[in-house]
């Protein structure tokens, strides 16, 4: 008769392969493996197969804990040859936690700048409130991670933040915080976008009643924080909302990142079209670079296939060319957007169209913008990089 413990693993085998399983387990704010930050700070079984895993979370109030513990379960338990599985949850010790927060930052300092040369950084502009400037961008960013890309979105319109509410954030007057790991502050993680706002630290306050009312310093003041102190990791792209308008926020985007790219929104309404220009001269002004203009509210699509142009039309194809001359190029028209409803209700849901709902001609218009944004200009995103044996 054939033995079955002949068959069976070794012991060390089967804790070899624990700790694999345990390695496919991702942080769900930092996205990478919890093997790989410290988190598991021991993993065993027994000759019986069951098996046993120290997970060590950063605080004790971790707003992620109950995911990464059932995931860091489901893992454990579905390693070969483990019969049983149990997750013991500490937390880590100030000594631990300090090794987490260098394993994060890859070795780099507090305030050195996390966005390299291979991070496309494109601020979202308007020159008025009411444009869709919000949900454009969020948008964006949703269609821009679901091409398998490591997005972040910063909301920094502080007045009007909105972001939150768009990505899934915010919903019966509570917003989503931000985890703390000592001075390290990790964002929320939503459609696969790191996202940022002031709205996520108001404290218990509802969002919809509460009101932000800063002056120039401090403005400049959060911006800077939300670059240095908020950590995005190493992202292919980051979008910026930025408020409407020519106001502080917009030169300290200016003077802190002068690398961003500027992409302007308008309607097609010619009043809206004049203070967009506006808004991208002032990027010009701090030595950004305006890459193109999108129309949003283009039109209401009938049924018989004619188009209700409720704003008039022309306004994007008129920034274009105010915003075109010899010493910035042709500045294109990189989209329009039409209304649609069904567009407007999943921003309201938290649910970016281009996700819900990808067939609605709204949601097809800013997948292409996606898509060209990430092919086309200078940046290296999406492109494969020639690598050769050193």
């Amino acid at each position: 008769m054939p033995d079955p413990a002949a068959d069976a693993p070794r012991p060390d085998e089967v804790e070899a392969g624990l700790w694999r399983a345990l390695g496919r387990v991702r942080d769900p704010e930092i996205l990478r493996p919890i093997t790989d930050l410290g988190m598991v700070t021991e993993a065993s079984v027994d000759a019986d197969g069951r098996a046993i895993v120290q997970l060590s979370l950063t605080i004790a109030a971790c707003p992620a804990a109950r995911r990464i513990e059932a995931d860091t379960l489901a893992a454990a338990a579905s390693a070969p040859g483990v019969t049983e599985a149990r997750v013991d949850v500490g937390v880590m010790s100030p000594e631990e936690r300090q090794a987490f927060i260098e394993r994060v930052r890859g070795g780099r300092a507090k305030r050195t700048s996390q966005f390299g040369a291979l991070t496309r950084v494109i601020a979202v502009t308007s020159g008025k409130g009411g444009v869709g400037k919000s949900s454009i961008t969020a948008n964006l960013a949703a269609a821009i991670a679901a091409r398998g890309l490591s997005v972040g979105l910063i909301d920094a319109d502080v007045f009007g933040f909105s972001i939150p509410a768009l990505m899934g954030l915010s919903s019966d007057g509570r917003t989503e915080q931000p985890t703390r790991v000592d001075e390290l502050i990790l964002p929320p993680v939503s459609h696969g976008v790191k996202v940022i706002s002031i709205g996520m630290f108001l404290g218990d306050a509802d969002p919809r009643s509460t009101a932000v009312s800063w002056r120039g310093p401090m403005l400049h003041r959060t911006v800077e924080q939300f670059l240095s102190d908020v950590w995005f990791g190493d992202v292919d792209v980051l979008l910026l909302d930025l408020p409407p308008g020519t106001g502080d926020i917009a030169i300290s985007v200016g003077q802190l990142l002068p690398q961003a790219e500027v992409l302007v929104v308008t309607t097609p309404q010619e009043a809206a079209a004049d203070v967009a220009v506006r808004s991208a001269l002032v990027a010009r002004q701090t030595g950004q670079r305006v890459i193109g203009v999108v129309e949003n509210m283009a039109g209401l699509p009938q049924p018989d296939g004619t188009v209700l142009e409720l704003f008039g039309s022309g306004g994007g194809r008129l920034v274009s060319e105010r915003l075109s001359d010899e010493e910035h190029g042709e500045i294109p028209l990189l989209g329009s957007v039409p209304l649609s409803a069904s567009f407007r209700a999943h921003g309201d849901a938290g649910t970016p169209a281009v996700l819900a709902e990808p067939e609605d001609p709204a949601s097809l218009a800013l997948i292409e913008l996606a898509s060209r944004l990430i092919t086309g200009g200078p940046s290296r995103v999406g492109t494969p990089l020639p690598l050769s044996p050193g």
